[in-house]
């Protein structure tokens, strides 16, 4: 039902703004520019993310097959198992949903776009398997989204990326600021839904793990900001990150090799299923994504971002970080938007700018929750989401904030 109320909202408010625009102030173009953001939506959604993502998703999930038949994905499951069987008490520690679960974070975390959705499609497949009402999001579904929707990772590449290309003086300054963002993000929405599903958050095990992946965290941040150049990190980020996405097929292929396993029909049974996933996703992509156009194309966002100017002016607060806003408001919506709108940034104010760097830190800051949350849920059959969009823009808001702070500690 929220999804049901967010689409609706999106063309209420698109059409009330344009109905506006027109009648008060002469703007005979708006409802030509809404229709075409519903054509161009509508087209791009299936023409440059869908069957894009019909080759990732017949690759990745063939290849995942491959691992589970050569038992990659349980030995992985024994080894989280003790931590998630407490933050997804709804999953068995043997599960293969668990394993698969660690390897989509696994690739979020390393910021591997092309690998995690699906990666992610397949954890949230697995876990639909013990979910009993299967059109309402289970807890631990709940969970598993709200980590995925706070943006996770530790090597924002492709931010550093397009800083570069826009020749902002250290592409990567941004690092450190964007993952203490991201993690806020994190571990905000984390605390929120194990409070709703009465998840001891202090038990040793989960101390454990989280206090584990912060140290190694720190360490690593720690190493590249004290022993590497902003050249070597770049370059550190880009090597490692390739090499261990192609490491896991070739350990997985191995693997079955060992066991004897026909790897190539293993292969085409997994590509199958993600040929068939990918085509269910459509109807769910093509309509958030033309919802979002709308809402984008009526001026919506730059109302928002007029009237917290304003806000701020009246209470004497510093207002350079609401030239960054616009990417704020549209992570949630839209990664490509919110990218659109990072370079924009940059390029208004520059790279440079306290502006320019904040947006780059909203961007890897968190995730898109609606996308996410239509993509994965709509790939099962999901109807219900209960609470997963309220706690996925809580971790989103906590990102916001925290990328606020952080950019005035280390950009002041």
């Amino acid at each position: 039902m929220a999804l049901n109320y967010i689409w609706v909202g999106f063309f209420a408010v698109a059409f009330i703004i344009g109905l506006v625009r027109l009648v008060f102030f002469g703007d005979t173009e708006i409802f030509m520019h809404l229709v075409k953001a519903m054509f161009d939506s509508s087209k791009s959604s299936v023409m440059d993310i869908a069957l894009p993502l019909a080759g990732n998703m017949a690759l990745w999930l063939g290849i995942m097959n491959i691992g589970e038949r050569a038992g990659a994905i349980k030995f992985m499951s024994r080894v989280v198992g003790p931590f998630f069987s407490r933050l997804f008490p709804g999953v068995p520690k043997d599960h293969p949903a668990t394993g698969n679960i660690m390897m989509s974070f696994s690739a979020n975390l390393l910021g591997l776009d092309n690998a995690a959705t699906p990666l992610g499609l397949k954890a949230m497949d697995s876990m639909q398997e013990l979910n009993e009402d299967k059109e309402t999001a289970s807890n631990a579904q709940i969970m598993y989204l709200v980590l995925l929707t706070s943006g996770l990772q530790i090597l924002p590449v492709t931010i550093i990326a397009q800083r570069a290309i826009l020749h902002a003086t250290d592409p990567t300054d941004i690092f450190i600021p964007c993952i203490i963002a991201t993690y806020v993000s994190a571990v905000a929405g984390m605390i929120l839904v194990a409070i709703k599903q009465k998840i001891k958050l202090w038990d040793p095990v989960i101390i454990s793990w989280i206090g584990g992946i912060t140290a190694c965290i720190t360490i690593m941040v720690w190493y590249f900001t004290n022993y590497l150049t902003k050249d070597q990190i770049g370059l550190v980020s880009k090597v490692a990150s390739n090499f261990l996405l192609f490491l896991v097929p070739v350990i997985f292929i191995t693997g079955a090799l060992i066991r004897k396993i026909n790897v190539f029909e293993v292969f085409i049974e997994g590509a199958k299923r993600g040929f068939e996933t990918s085509v269910k996703i459509i109807p769910y992509l093509v309509a958030m994504l033309v919802g979002i156009a709308v809402f984008r194309a009526c001026g919506a966002l730059d109302y928002m971002n007029n009237g917290l100017r304003w806000l701020c002016v009246q209470l004497n607060l510093d207002t350079r970080f609401v030239d960054a806003m616009p990417v704020a408001y549209m992570k949630p919506l839209s990664g490509s938007g919110s990218k659109g709108m990072m370079i924009n940034v940059m390029q208004t104010f520059g790279p440079n700018s306290f502006a320019g760097r904040l947006g780059c830190i909203f961007n890897g800051s968190s995730d898109t929750t609606f996308y996410i949350v239509a993509l994965y849920f709509g790939s099962v059959g999901i109807k219900r989401s209960r609470y997963a969009i309220p706690a996925g823009l809580f971790a989103d808001l906590a990102g916001i904030i925290a990328a606020i702070f952080v950019a005035y500690l280390f950009f002041g």
